[in-house]
């Protein structure tokens, strides 16, 4: 085995790493709100007491959508074509797009939870 193929499985490796820990992170988040949106559901019926799991949520996926991104990135990082980099634009400008409105979202939802004093 040569040095560019040490290189390219290793590349290979990195960028399935960062992808899985995106994935692993989203999982998690997913699975947390519901069993969270499951208790909360049993316990109280106001829809204010929802909007703490909606804002986790979001955190955990915006998490994992910039893990994706870096996964992006780290395989266009080998030896990029100009395909691959129109691709990653595209694709990191539709992620920051995500995280931006996630991200506004779970500000406007901190401010609700503030004024309606729901607890967290």
């Amino acid at each position: 085995m040569n040095a560019g193929e040490v290189l390219r499985i290793g590349h290979e490796s990195l960028v399935l790493a960062v992808e899985t820990a995106g994935a692993v992170v989203i999982f998690v988040g997913a699975v947390w709100a519901a069993l969270r949106f499951v208790a909360e559901g049993l316990r109280r019926r106001s829809a204010a007491a929802f909007t703490p799991i909606r804002l986790s949520l979001g955190r955990f996926l915006t998490l994992g959508l910039e893990f994706q991104l870096a996964a992006d990135i780290l395989r266009t990082a080998f030896s990029p074509t100009f395909t691959q980099i129109g691709q990653l634009a595209a694709i990191a400008a539709i992620r920051t797009a995500l995280n931006w409105v996630l991200s506004r979202e779970i500000r406007e939802g901190q401010r609700q939870v503030r004024e309606e004093g729901v607890p967290p």
